[in-house]
């Protein structure tokens, strides 16, 4: 018997975090994989490790005794060689079962037949063919990436957007990482791929309305052509390759790539998803807005 039921590696994101919530929640024993485990408070169930996915002698102590593992990886460059390192220590650990983490893009074809989430899908076949048990689960536009616009709401500025009008079934992250949990600890979803979507259909701008209904400002949107979000990434510092994994992206879901829903959330929880609204009225704090 495994000392520990599940391994959550990004465990001070959105999903990660969450999925400690729910198994705390649950009185499972789990281990937190992080970077800065400084960042994640104590708790009798929790074992908090240090860990680098260019660390292979930390993914293998990570991974020991533990039953299965959350993989999230986001590497600054788009290539699968995280999670080929989580997927070898979880072999060598006699870890069962791994839920993953990839988004819709990994299933989708954009110009010239090229598959959008090309490293998504790389790390997916590597899961597929890792001969441990998996789940991929495969989330549309997480409804907190408007947290990464809070300055400049909070600013008054607009908020940039590269998708125009294309519409999406913004998810909230809790919903998906209830999911998570529950792949992780019955094994629901094993073999299979699952496309996790939000109760409706979302534009940016749809978006945005929405959160100025509840923070009771005005907030607006510039759009943003390709050639200009490149060349800001670019000053940012990310390298080519990221980028335009980036503008294929943007590009698929403001041509309607990713216009459709799914009862994956209802079907494996019992219930519907939450709306962006409800997210939006949760988080108002981040956006320097009082509680009703």
């Amino acid at each position: 018997m495994s000392d520990f039921q599940a391994l959550v590696t990004g465990a001070t994101g959105n999903v990660g975090s969450a999925i400690l919530g729910v198994m705390k929640s649950r009185g499972v024993r789990v281990r937190a994989l992080a970077r800065n485990p400084e960042m994640l408070p104590e708790h009798p169930l929790v074992d908090v490790v240090q860990g680098d996915y260019d660390d292979q002698r930390s993914l293998d102590a990570a991974t020991a005794g533990v039953g299965a593992i959350f993989v999230l990886t986001t590497p600054e460059s788009p290539v699968p060689r995280h999670d080929r390192a989580i997927l070898r220590a979880a072999r060598s650990a006699g870890v069962t079962r791994i839920v993953k983490l990839s988004t819709t893009s990994a299933g989708a074809r954009g110009p010239n037949n090229r598959i959008v989430g090309t490293w998504h899908r790389a790390a997916e076949d590597a899961v597929i063919a890792s001969g441990l048990s998996w789940t991929i689960l495969r989330p549309s536009s997480f409804a907190s990436n408007f947290l990464r616009w809070a300055d400049v709401i909070n600013e008054g500025l607009p908020i940039p957007n590269m998708t125009g009008s294309g519409l999406q079934g913004v998810i909230d992250p809790r919903d998906v990482a209830a999911v998570a949990a529950e792949c992780l600890l019955s094994g629901v979803g094993a073999g299979q791929i699952i496309t996790l979507t939000g109760p409706e259909l979302l534009s940016v701008p749809d978006r945005v309305a929405r959160l100025a209904r509840v923070l009771g400002r005005q907030i607006t949107t510039v759009n943003v052509p390709p050639d200009q979000a490149r060349e800001r990434m670019r000053s940012s510092g990310m390298d080519a390759p990221a980028i335009e994994t980036v503008i294929a992206g943007a590009t698929w879901a403001g041509e309607g790539g990713d216009a459709h829903l799914t009862e994956e959330v209802k079907r494996i929880l019992g219930r519907p998803p939450g709306t962006f609204e409800n997210w939006a009225l949760d988080h108002r704090a981040a956006f320097n807005a009082p509680s009703p």
